[in-house]
């Protein structure tokens, strides 16, 4: 077994304890740091073997109030039966056993004695508590109190009333006995304060001695000097239950953990930890700020890229020139994916997103920014997974750009273009690094008729358009009961029976339906056109993220070279991948025709 085994593993390997027994050995440890403290000693927990011959180390626990006895990790060591007698008189005897001369054998003074640890009715494991006499002197007043806490609790622990059954395990960040302890008598009046517990009562606000006082009125008198006496507070305060409270006053912050002690079935008093937390709550609050501040102001960045892009396409249907209306749409979908990601870290705790939901809405964009009359809809494949926001927005912008030329250019309509001149135009293209005449959801169609309406051309109430892309699916895309069709039309302009099982229509590209081009239905493959025509593909590894565009389009033109090609988009995705995150990028035709675009991104797991 690689490393330390733990008390789980060690329980259902090589001993009898049930589940409900290894629950109760969990409890015990994750609290049992106070016994050691108050003890000044090493706790070892060991319970019987399966065939009861021996015993195994299941947990071992070093005092931070003291030095240490147990140098070595004992834990998964197994001694037979006899090794140490005081293990089995205590299971036998059920009772708390002492040694009367100290143990010399590693060179130092040890006093051992053995806690059962019982369960109900049964004793299921024992705890070894190893001593170290050699710095032994005359104790304080503070050393009493711990011991005569560590005795009750021990004696509470045989008598199966510690750790407190039905609560819930003790927080990592409880008070320690070196924070701060108080001790109280029966009826709640305090019998001895350490110094740093007094300290910390002082920063509430007290100006009398603790010792003697009622603690429950004096602690919320401090909390809330004008209002009625809190119960729950009061029932922490006096030591009546085993809970955790914090209460603040004069500035400062004092957690309080009360812990009842209850031996023999009578109540003695009780221990309560006290800690001054000012400062951690000081900083936690900053914190909380801090990431409140980050996600409004990626909320605010969000809108004003979206009230950006709605006044630039609203700009763009203002223009005539198909050149300049084009180089403006293509800033829209750029700053639409910006947003996207600036939206999503609005929405968490972190700078991390879960980019398998940007994805998708990067897609559904695509297809309704560049050419929702071409019925081309994206699959997405395996995950992305949880990306920082440092990766998250440029990856984003890559999407958008490479699913924009997949559309564009592998699946653009008949526009007078053969594909050789389609492709040549990735080569060699305008300002934009796509066809200047290629035809968005706003402009006029191939035919010269009226554009493919896409709602109301202007700013809703939150100075976005009605219309801007936001959908979290990119699987289906609706251009509305009112827009026109490819022949502008009306949307029934084809009829009811004339649909396909694809949604487009038989006779849609039949052999009359033939452009300038005269490509047919069939000039890329008969699956040119169907669901799985534009796949995107993600594969995440450990250390590294791999994407894949794969299209079944027009494909690459002759002597490609993505090194020297001049097209905005490719530079874009190039400097992107390369230059801000670190990756790869390869361009290839695919063999039965279209493109394979891959993208391999070092990644971190977050």
């Amino acid at each position: 077994m690689n490393g330390v085994p733990s008390l789980s593993d060690l329980a259902s390997r090589h001993t009898m304890l049930t589940g409900a027994d290894v629950e109760w050995l969990h409890a015990l440890v994750s609290d049992w740091q106070l016994i050691a403290d108050l003890s000044f000693a090493d706790l070892t927990l060991w319970a019987p073997v399966r065939d009861r011959r021996g015993w195994l180390a299941m947990a071992q626990m070093r005092p931070t109030t003291g030095p240490t006895a147990v140098h070595d990790d004992v834990v998964g060591l197994r001694i037979t039966t006899g090794q140490r007698p005081l293990l089995d008189a205590a299971i036998a005897q059920r009772r708390i056993c002492r040694e009367g001369d100290p143990d010399w054998t590693s060179g130092v003074p040890v006093r051992a004695e053995t806690i059962p640890v019982t369960r109900g009715e049964r004793v299921i494991a024992v705890i070894e508590r190893s001593t170290n006499l050699n710095s032994a002197r005359t104790p304080s007043r503070l050393e009493l109190t711990y011991l005569r806490g560590a005795d009750d609790l021990a004696r509470m622990v045989a008598e199966g009333t510690f750790p407190f059954p039905g609560e819930e395990p003790i927080l990592v960040r409880s008070p320690r006995v070196g924070d701060g302890l108080l001790r109280l008598g029966r009826q709640g009046q305090v019998t001895y304060a350490s110094p740093n517990a007094l300290s910390a009562y002082r920063r509430l606000g007290l100006t009398a001695d603790l010792v003697g006082a009622d603690l429950g009125p004096v602690t919320a008198r401090l909390y809330a000097p004008d209002e009625p006496i809190d119960d729950s507070l009061m029932v922490v305060a006096s030591g009546r239950r085993p809970r955790e409270t914090e209460v603040e006053a004069n500035g400062s912050v004092v957690q309080l953990r009360a812990i009842p002690l209850v031996v023999g079935g009578s109540r003695t008093g009780a221990l309560i930890l006290v800690r001054d937390v000012t400062e951690l709550r000081r900083r936690e609050r900053e914190l909380m700020s801090k990431d409140a501040t980050i996600k409004e102001i990626h909320h605010r960045v969000k809108n004003n890229l979206q009230t950006v892009a709605a006044l630039l396409r609203l700009q763009a249907r203002r223009l005539s020139e198909p050149e300049a209306r084009s180089a403006l749409e293509e800033a829209v979908r750029r700053v639409g994916s910006i947003a996207v990601v600036h939206e999503t870290l609005s929405l968490t705790p972190d700078e991390v997103v879960d980019f398998d939901d940007v994805a998708a809405r990067v897609a559904t964009m695509a297809v309704e920014v560049s050419a929702p009359e071409l019925g081309v809809t994206p699959r997405l494949v395996g995950t992305f997974g949880r990306l920082p926001a440092a990766v998250a927005t440029p990856l984003a912008m890559v999407l958008t750009e490479l699913l924009q030329n997949a559309l564009k250019h592998g699946f653009g309509p008949a526009d007078g273009y053969s594909r050789g001149s389609v492709s040549r135009r990735l080569d060699t293209p305008e300002r934009d690094g796509h066809e200047a005449d290629s035809h968005g959801p706003d402009r006029p169609g191939p035919d010269g008729r009226g554009p493919i309406s896409r709602g109301p051309d202007s700013l809703g109430p939150d100075g976005h358009e009605t219309d801007s892309p936001g959908s979290d699916s990119c699987e289906t895309v609706s251009l509305g009961p009112d827009s026109l069709g490819p022949d502008g039309r009306g949307p029934d302009s084809r009829g009811p029976d004339s649909l396909g099982p694809d949604g487009r229509g038989p006779d849609s590209r039949g052999p009359d339906s033939r452009g300038p081009d005269s490509r047919g239905p069939d000039s890329r493959g008969p699956d040119s056109r169907g669901p799985d025509s534009l796949v995107v593909t993600a594969r995440r590894l450990p250390g590294k993220l791999t994407v894949m565009i794969a299209d079944s389009g027009a494909g690459l033109p002759e002597g490609f070279d993505l090194s020297t090609s001049d097209s905005l988009g490719l530079q874009i995705v190039r400097t992107l991948v390369a230059a801000e995150l670190g990756g790869s990028l390869t361009i290839n035709g695919r063999p039965a025709g279209g493109t394979l675009v891959m993208v391999e991104l070092p990644v971190e797991t977050v």
